[in-house]
């Protein structure tokens, strides 16, 4: 993912707007929006959108109101996902609790995201690396994706996998730390 934030209102760029992407999130989590995986994008989403607020008193405003909504995520979810990371289309948090997302993690299109991962630091002396994953990327429930590695399109990180090191495109990796058991052009994963 590059370019301008998935979620700035730009349409000079053809960047679809905050509602274009709720709808997507929406469809994307079966028309369900009591769904917790649902209801955190949706937040997330109106937390990337109202930094292109221009009038700032209004900004204040919505400032407010997207810290009570990202709280009550974080605290009644288990899903944390601040506005800071940048999250592709059509991405699916599948179940709630223990999803922990830095601030500087890169997430692609069509990504599926289950209980229990964490995506973040792997050094305390560097804050700001953070995993990069690229697009229909299958998480399993308890996956730790930890420090500036990339995963490739179209892989598929096992349960409880922690994984340390590049992911090659269409692999599956599993284990503690995670390694390649499967190599190859894998198709992407139906939604």
């Amino acid at each position: 993912m590059t370019g301008p934030h998935p979620t700035e209102p730009s349409s000079a760029t053809g960047v679809p707007g905050l509602w274009t992407l709720i709808r997507e999130d929406y469809r994307s989590h079966n028309r369900d929006w009591t769904l917790p995986g649902f209801r955190t994008l949706a937040v997330y989403r109106f937390g990337v959108w109202r930094m292109g607020v221009r009038f700032l008193p209004l900004r204040a405003l919505f400032r407010i109101a997207y810290r009570a909504m990202f709280r009550h995520c974080r605290n009644v979810y288990g899903i944390e996902l601040p506005y800071t990371a940048r999250i592709g289309r059509g991405v699916i948090i599948e179940h709630q609790g223990g999803i922990v997302i830095h601030g500087n993690t890169v997430i692609g299109d069509n990504t599926i995201i289950r209980q229990g991962c964490t995506f973040g630091v792997r050094r305390i002396d560097r804050p700001g690396e953070a995993p990069v994953v690229g697009c229909n990327v299958n998480i399993g429930a308890g996956a730790a994706l930890l420090g500036a590695i990339h995963v490739g399109d179209n892989a598929a990180i096992g349960a409880n996998a922690v994984v340390l090191h590049d992911v090659p495109a269409g692999a599956l990796v599993v284990g503690m730390p995670a390694r390649v058991v499967e190599c190859g052009n894998r198709a992407p994963h139906a939604k």
